[in-house]
């Protein structure tokens, strides 16, 4: 993609998601830059996202979802099926942003990899779409190499008959039968907004197709603050994000591994779904709840135990924080991965992170001076990385 700055006119420009933290988050930026330049953003969301997407200036086309993000949880032995659930989302959502878009067509369609229903909506009318990638992209030999990670959940789908469900959509609407993963993961343009240096196999990837912003990140004000205790020597945030966070053992886990741990404070995100008494005693340095302004406790913390989710690694890496991962689902197994190839992090599944291996975890990265160091090189690195504003300067390509 050719990148330029400044349009003769202002364009209509459409964003699709899927109802996710981890998906809306990476965006906002990206459409607050858009309507400073003087252009018209419809984002189709759920209508429980409608304040953070409306503060960017934006204008929110609702969507009712029935999908189960928003309800705190999701199990990780259901990760598969929700390709699935977002399919039987899409049927029910296309038909009805055609209605919202017919006598007022965008220029323009951005889509999230998994919001693939927008780039259904714009093939269909034959508009430019462009997918904004909250992850890593694609590259040549992808699916090979990841089939020791995706392999049983493409078998899993293919049980369900999902690859010729969701071709037989395609056809329905007037366009040619695609794979379904081909059509998610290998867009006509998609613009990636992760560090660079978090892109496995770098060489092999399209840049004919494919551009880093890199990490949009801004103030979120729509999240509250937090402010880091006086007298503190060290902050700690653990955050399963969320969808997958019901682990009340993990939780308690980290009670032990933290509690009264002399000289950190320590922050605990548990998510909508687990009930606070399963915990038991709360440490006196710790506090618990079930969502936190997380951006805003990095930007103050010293070190992350985390999912593994793109947004949070992003994060972590912005501020510079070592990251021990404990991955869930979906992507989060290969992220925990590259933070270990990076020499930024620990990789623990959750069987793996007892109280003892967590606290060992946590103390050797922040006591160690290499891993500082490198952290301060991808911290420069990513801050460089031209975020929101190179984010616009492609969009506004494409539409020139």
């Amino acid at each position: 993609m050719t990148r330029g700055r400044g349009m003769s006119r202002p364009a209509h420009i459409a964003m699709v998601n899927i109802p996710a933290h981890g998906h809306v988050n990476p965006s906002l930026e990206v459409m607050r830059e858009l309507v400073a330049r003087g252009h018209r953003v419809s984002y189709v969301n759920d209508p429980s996202f409608a304040e953070q997407i409306e503060s960017t200036g934006a204008r929110i086309v609702p969507h009712d979802t029935t999908l189960p993000f928003l309800k705190g949880a999701v199990a990780v032995d259901a990760a598969a099926k929700v390709h699935g659930m977002i399919l039987e989302d899409a049927k029910v959502m296309l038909p009805r942003m055609r209605e919202a878009f017919q006598d007022d067509r965008p220029d323009l369609v951005l889509y999230d990899f998994m919001a693939y229903v927008g780039r259904v909506l714009a093939d269909g009318w034959g508009l430019p779409s462009i997918a904004i990638l909250p992850s890593m992209v694609a590259w040549d030999g992808f699916e090979e190499d990841t089939e020791d990670r995706f392999g049983m959940m493409r078998e899993s789908l293919a049980a369900e008959r999902y690859p010729e469900r969701f071709a037989q959509w395609l056809v329905e609407n007037g366009l040619e039968p695609r794979d379904p993963f081909a059509y998610m993961l290998r867009p006509d343009h998609g613009i990636a907004v992760i560090p660079q240096a978090f892109q496995s196999n770098i060489d092999l990837v399209d840049p004919e197709v494919f551009s880093f912003a890199g990490p949009c990140l801004g103030p979120r004000e729509h999240q509250g603050g937090w402010t880091r205790p006086e007298g503190v020597e060290k902050v700690l945030l653990i955050s399963l994000g969320s969808a997958f966070t019901h682990q009340p053992g993990f939780y308690r886990e980290c009670l032990k591994a933290f509690g009264d741990l002399p000289g950190w404070h320590v922050v605990l995100q548990v998510g909508k779904a687990t009930d606070l008494a399963e915990l038991g005693e709360i440490p006196a340095n710790m506090e618990v709840h079930r969502w936190v302004p997380q951006f805003a406790v990095l930007q103050q913390a010293d070190a992350f135990v985390t999912h593994a989710g793109m947004g949070g690694c992003s994060e972590g890496l912005y501020c510079g924080l070592p990251m021990v991962a404990v991955p869930q689902a979906a992507d989060q197994f290969g992220n925990a991965d590259r933070l270990v190839e990076l020499g930024v992090g620990r990789r623990l599944d959750t069987a793996e992170a007892t109280a003892e291996a967590l606290r060992s975890a946590v103390l050797e990265l922040t006591g160690d001076p290499a891993v500082a160091a490198r952290l301060a090189e991808i911290s420069r690195e990513v801050r460089a990385g031209g975020g929101a504003a190179k984010a616009a300067d492609l969009i506004e390509a494409a539409l020139a």
